[in-house]
């Protein structure tokens, strides 16, 4: 399947930075603001690297990943080490400014740079034009949707560009942490929206601009992971082993739905992939539990109403 044959699957899971919300460029500056100061002040030493953070950094450390592991696996592709945390007892110290003295950890690296985002995301948050095209066209023909986001801020970044109607559940980077999820290449948070969603991995499609995100939606033998690349270097997803590869969503293929069929626009696809490890137990069981929001209490689709009613039936299409 290089295109998304609603007759086959019942759900799609979008990434939110990069694939719905243009977000992934305001971590990607956050995250480089942070390295490049912590840096350029961390004095020389044997077999540490302090060159200046560069956007093949962004891709290939932290791109995908929770915050922590994105701080952790970037240092250590540099040769530095840190504590994880400054002991409890020894409290934050005030500098001459008032300013709290964030010691030099790894939580507190990945505070600082939430602090960078969170400055970012004040002025407001861009969605992709072709995500919510996409988004409207799969939900008119009856799918389920998810997003699925390591970031801890999903919500707040959902309520301000005004698109969480558009979105049946969210597994994020706080249910992920309240779960014990392991995060992106593992594939535990897109099994994890899939059991919410009731639907099982070989009837959903995954969303993808991330090389770990890909992987992991590879290793959860999910029916199609399509890379989304809105850089214009497709082959590190493809290399990931993308079945699907875009520029931007437009360029998706759309059928078995009558009132939505469309042909893909952009330019290429691929089909097989590496062949990846199979999913640990657990989440990535093929039964169809009861639909349920992340809070495990009983979701309702989001915009459904009376017309989402008549667009289900006019396909032919039912959602439970």
């Amino acid at each position: 399947m290089t295109g998304i044959d609603v007759r086959r699957v019942d759900a799609a899971l979008f990434d939110l930075d990069g694939v719905v919300t243009d977000t992934a460029r305001v971590h990607a500056a956050a995250w480089q603001r942070l390295f490049d100061d912590f840096l350029t002040a961390r004095p020389a030493a044997p077999g540490e690297d302090h060159r200046p953070f560069s956007t093949q950094d962004y891709l290939r450390e932290v791109d995908g990943r929770p915050r922590e592991d994105g701080a952790r696996a970037f240092l250590r592709s540099r040769g530095i080490r840190l504590p994880e945390d400054r002991p409890e007892s020894e409290g934050s110290r005030a500098t001459e400014d008032g300013r709290a003295d964030e010691p030099e950890t790894l939580r507190g690296l990945a505070r600082r740079k939430d602090a960078h985002f969170q400055a970012a995301l004040s002025q407001g948050v861009h969605v992709y034009p072709d995500a919510r095209r996409l988004l409207t066209t799969l939900r008119g023909c009856g799918l389920r949707t998810a997003v699925v986001s390591a970031s801890r801020n999903c919500a707040a970044v959902l309520a301000r560009a005004g698109i969480g109607g558009l979105f049946d559940t969210r597994v994020d980077g706080v249910l992920a942490a309240r779960r014990g999820l392991p995060g992106k290449p593992a594939p535990a948070t897109f099994l994890a929206a899939a059991e919410l969603l009731g639907v099982a991995p070989a009837r959903a499609v995954v969303l993808e601009d991330a090389e770990t995100g890909v992987i992991a939606g590879r290793r959860g033998e999910f029916a199609l992971v399509v890379g989304v690349d809105r850089t214009g270097d497709g082959s590190r997803l493809r290399e990931a082993g993308a079945h699907v590869v875009v520029t931007d969503l437009d360029g998706l293929a759309v059928t078995g739905c009558p009132a939505a069929d469309r042909a893909a626009s952009g330019p290429e696809d691929r089909q097989g992939g590496p062949t990846e490890p199979q999913p640990p137990g657990g989440l990535g069981s093929r039964e169809r539990p009861g639909r349920s929001g992340v809070d495990g209490s009983t979701a309702t689709a989001a915009g459904a109403g009376p017309g989402r009613a008549r667009l289900g039936s006019a396909t032919g299409r039912r959602r439970p």
